[in-house]
């Protein structure tokens, strides 16, 4: 079970794996949906148009719950799933690894692959930096501008980030909050008359 953190990457890394002449080359990429992966993935295989796989893994969702893997044309179980599993025993999200395959003339059987999809995944995840980042979640409130001390007051917790503030007939706040807090800070707004509305926002 998650609790409130989760750890992902902060930048794109590269590594890579030769073995009997191949040449496997790992990019990490920090991701956050299925259509940004979808171009990095085709921005991939047309630069690297020449070589003969580009396998990847990739994982989503502060729960991990999101997740593909392809072998593209390696056979099955042996490119995909490895890089995936350097993914898992780092304990990643938000992130795609792409290895990208330069066939060196000779076949390195399927213990081969597995190991060298592994081990250019892997060097990628290594070169870069592994952060633990804080599930939070995104909220708007409605109110009186005549509280606003009072709003402002709850909101200087460490655990809260405005994000953005307006006025149309009355005060609107956009904040984030880590979401082991939401529920107390929540509470607190709620206390305040002239508070007009709290929502979550997507």
């Amino acid at each position: 079970m998650f609790d409130d953190t989760y750890k992902t990457i902060t930048k794109i890394s590269t590594g890579i794996y030769t073995e009997k002449g191949s040449k496997f080359w790992a990019f990490a990429y920090p991701v956050k949906t299925e259509g940004e992966i979808k171009e990095i993935v085709a921005a991939c295989k047309k630069e690297y148009y020449d070589a003969r796989h580009h396998c990847y893994a990739y994982i989503l969702g502060v729960n991990q719950d999101a997740y593909r893997i392809n072998d593209d044309g390696e056979p099955s179980g042996t490119a995909g799933r490895p890089i995936h599993g350097q993914l898992l025993s780092n304990g990643l999200t938000d992130v795609l690894v792409i290895v990208v395959r330069y066939f060196g003339g000779t076949k390195l059987g399927v213990p081969g692959l597995i190991n060298a999809y592994k081990t250019a995944a892997a060097e990628a995840i290594s070169a870069n930096e592994i952060v633990e980042k804080f599930v939070e979640e995104n909220y708007r409130i409605l109110f009186d501008y005549t509280v606003m001390n009072s709003v402002m007051q709850i909101l200087k917790s460490d655990s809260v980030k405005i994000l953005s503030q307006g006025y149309e007939g009355h005060s609107i706040l956009d904040f984030k909050v880590r979401k082991k807090d939401a529920d107390q800070i929540l509470t607190e707004l709620r206390k305040i008359r002239g508070i007009e509305g709290v929502s979550a926002k997507g």
